[in-house]
């Protein structure tokens, strides 16, 4: 097939993704901010309130971020110039992650460029080795939450485990995926339990201590034992009296915690927290850590100082303007005749719909109206289930809530759920 031909054939990919509404490549430009408290985009001449950042702290915009973002690119430089092994590991890189590993209680931790990245690689070197000499082998059964994100899903497609070691259970269904480790106990060397501590589309939290408690019957059951591994970025600084996320909430740990610096905490960049033996055998395999360059040294440095409020008063303001914001948002939306998609405690909030043109020209009058949200539908969420994730930040004000709110109510879709 000739170069023609096959450009002919993207073109009608490309068309058969508009025809089924799709479509991502249509994004909105941001041209910048306004320097209120509660930032407003500006998209060409008007400005937007925004209820669809994963910014649940507005920390992004904190002064005390900026300030140490530049105070560690004068020092470092814009970027880390190589990767970590051969002259990228700056000292700032090492005190996040020293930093990360204190606020997790864990022994220790590693930065990535992002946590699609870390999942990639923390999933296969776990999975199985990084090369042929590795005493690490793939006698394994894999167990994923059926709505785990897309990141966890290609982590283990890369490690190319043939079909009857990859399992999914029930979404939310502890006792499903304990059927399975029943199951594959006399099978397997080890199992590898992975999982979403909260959901993307639905702020819900998994299950985590009913898991840790089944993992704990069966880790003897395996000659290997059981692996529980957590991919948090919803959750770490959010989610939790004092933000450590769903391990908070649950009240257990996972064996490997995965977050980002790139929601709650304001910055960018993914990480991976375990015990030492972990995390230096992940040093030594983990393909996106040893070959691909860190995150900027201003990055981690506004990364560092995030993790640094969380338990000084400004960070524990946040955290109660958060939950306050969205107490307040589920009750008014209620008052006005709204459905949630879940009883969620996150800040992303669900707004059931369930139509998916409904859903996306409600998306569009809202916007008409200076307020950004997203529409969700098949196959992100069951048909039928369409909705608008609304993601309140704990710096929106309540006059920005009843804003929304108020928008929600002028244009509400005919009977919509």
């Amino acid at each position: 097939m000739s170069q023609k031909n096959f450009f002919s054939v993207l073109k009608q990919e490309i068309n058969r993704i508009d025809k089924v509404k799709t479509s991502k490549r249509f994004e909105k430009i941001i041209d910048g901010f306004t320097k209120e408290s509660s930032p407003k985009a500006i998209i060409g001449k008007e400005k937007y309130q925004v209820f669809n950042s994963n910014d649940y702290l507005g920390l992004r915009h904190n002064l005390l971020l900026k300030k140490a973002e530049h105070q560690f690119s004068e020092k470092f430089g814009t970027g880390p110039g190589a990767v970590r092994f051969i002259s990228g590991s700056l000292k700032i890189h090492r005190d996040l992650e020293k930093s990360l590993a204190k606020f997790h209680k864990k022994d220790d931790a590693m930065v990535f460029s992002s946590s699609f990245a870390t999942n990639l690689a923390v999933l296969y070197c776990l999975i199985a080795g990084q090369n042929k000499n590795s005493l690490v082998d793939n006698n394994v059964i894999v167990i994923s939450d059926a709505l785990n994100h897309r990141s966890i899903i290609d982590g283990i497609r890369v490690a190319n485990l043939p079909k009857d070691q990859r399992a999914i259970f029930k979404h939310l269904d502890p006792s499903d995926m304990e059927v399975i480790l029943e199951r594959n106990k006399k099978i397997y060397k080890r199992a590898l339990v992975v999982t979403d501590g909260v959901f993307s589309m639905l702020g819900e939290y998994q299950k985590l201590k009913q898991i840790r408690n089944i993992i704990n019957r069966f880790d003897k059951e395996y000659e290997n034992g059981v692996l529980l591994v957590v991919d948090d970025a919803h959750g770490v600084g959010i989610a939790g009296k004092t933000g450590r996320g769903v391990e908070e909430i649950e009240e257990v740990e996972a064996d490997v915690l995965i977050g980002t610096f790139g929601k709650a905490f304001g910055a960018d960049g993914g990480y991976v927290v375990a015990n030492q033996t972990i995390i230096d055998y992940l040093r030594e395999s983990a393909a996106t850590y040893i070959y691909s360059n860190s995150i900027p040294p201003g990055t981690a440095g506004a990364a560092l100082k995030s993790i640094e409020l969380f338990d000084k008063p400004i960070g524990k303001k946040l955290l109660k303007n958060s939950k306050e914001n969205v107490i307040y948002f589920k009750k008014q939306m209620k008052n006005i005749g709204f459905s949630f998609a879940v009883d969620s405690s996150h800040p992303i909030q669900p707004v059931l719909i369930g139509d998916p043109i409904k859903a996306s020209d409600l998306v569009k009058k809202l916007f008409k109206k200076n307020i950004i949200v997203t529409n969700i539908s098949f196959p992100v969420v069951p048909k039928g289930r369409d909705e608008i994730r609304v993601q309140i930040s704990a710096v929106h004000t309540k006059k920005d809530i009843d804003q929304l709110v108020k928008a929600f109510e002028d244009e509400k879709p005919i009977n919509s759920l």
